[in-house]
């Protein structure tokens, strides 16, 4: 059976695929020729992250298609409902990355507490002439520890952050509408852990209680989640981090938030145009900014790698 890993994959995925018999092709094809590629290799297996989109007219057009997997969390750029419906398996990697999005968020956290986004790029511009100035403009950074992070959305990724801010000594506060309670198990190096349990609360409260807002949600078919309004609801002083997936927050809006002081800075791993977010995005100070990385470790790569041939196996019966 080929598989197409139009997005990649993992050494570690691709050799466990190979030793049960499958060809494993990586070559990256273009969105306007994925489905002359598929039909005319037979490729019976897809795998995506978040670039490709597998689409109602991808799966009619391509009958060759049994499995669709996806390297990470979200599946709005696959038609699940439909695919299932033609009988096509649709697989993903729910916990793969968990950890690797999660400290990626707080990489963004120090960043913007620190000043990092901007001083790493005056630095080197004048950080040999204006040392001092530099300095004095960056003296007013402000710690974690002791502050009120606010999670929108719980699930896997959400509950791996709020294990973070545990261990850094943060007060956690969530919204979920699906979520009730949590019970967050933080660990420690000497196998010694605790067991936290949050209850979710309504989105306002978050809103206006947190000192960081860091937003763990699915793509929003009905407007954003965070625009103008819920902006006005924050504290002075916020600090606002997606790691989710674009369009989540209303970008306007959050330029508005920072300029006038209402948002300290933000930081941002996905963005509404992707892959050509807004100058105005990329050029703000105040923005500390990734290319939808979240993923993009070597532990969680391995990990996906790993699922995907597990679970094709499975699906597949090949042992």
């Amino acid at each position: 059976m080929k598989i197409l890993a139009n997005d990649g994959l993992d050494q570690s995925g691709i050799d466990a695929l190979t030793e049960k018999g499958f060809e494993v092709i990586t070559t990256k094809v273009p969105q306007e020729l994925l489905v002359g590629y598929i039909n005319e290799n037979n490729i019976r297996t897809v795998l995506v992250r978040s670039a490709t989109q597998i689409r109602k007219e991808l799966i009619d057009a391509c009958p060759s298609i049994e499995i669709i997997g996806r390297g990470g969390v979200g599946m709005d750029n696959i038609d699940v409902d439909y695919a299932r419906s033609k009988n096509i398996h649709v697989i993903n990697t729910p916990s793969a990355s968990s950890e690797s999005v999660a400290e990626l968020v707080f990489a963004h956290l120090f960043s913007g507490a620190r000043f990092l986004q901007d001083s790493n790029r005056k630095m080197p511009i004048i950080g040999d002439s204006e040392f001092a100035k530099l300095k004095k403009s960056y003296e007013k950074g402000i710690e974690l520890r002791g502050k009120t992070i606010g999670i929108i959305g719980m699930g896997r990724i959400g509950q791996e952050v709020a294990r973070i801010a545990l261990g850094l000594g943060m007060r956690v506060i969530a919204a979920d509408n699906n979520v009730g309670r949590a019970s967050i198990k933080v660990k420690f190096y000497n196998n010694q852990f605790i067991n936290v349990d949050i209850e979710t609360e309504p989105l306002e409260g978050v809103l206006r209680h947190a000192d960081f807002i860091t937003l763990h949600v699915p793509a929003q078919k009905d407007g954003y989640m965070i625009g103008e309004k819920e902006f006005a609801m924050m504290k002075d002083g916020v600090a606002v981090v997606n790691c989710s997936r674009g369009g989540v927050i209303d970008e306007e809006a959050l330029i508005s938030a920072l300029d006038s002081g209402k948002v300290a800075f933000a930081g941002l791993d996905v963005f509404i145009n992707e892959p050509t977010p807004s100058k105005e995005v990329l050029n703000h100070p105040k923005i500390s900014l990734t290319p939808h990385t979240g993923a993009s470790t070597v532990e969680a790569q391995d990990r996906i790698g790993l699922s995907l041939a597990e679970q094709i196996c499975s699906i597949l019966q090949v042992y």
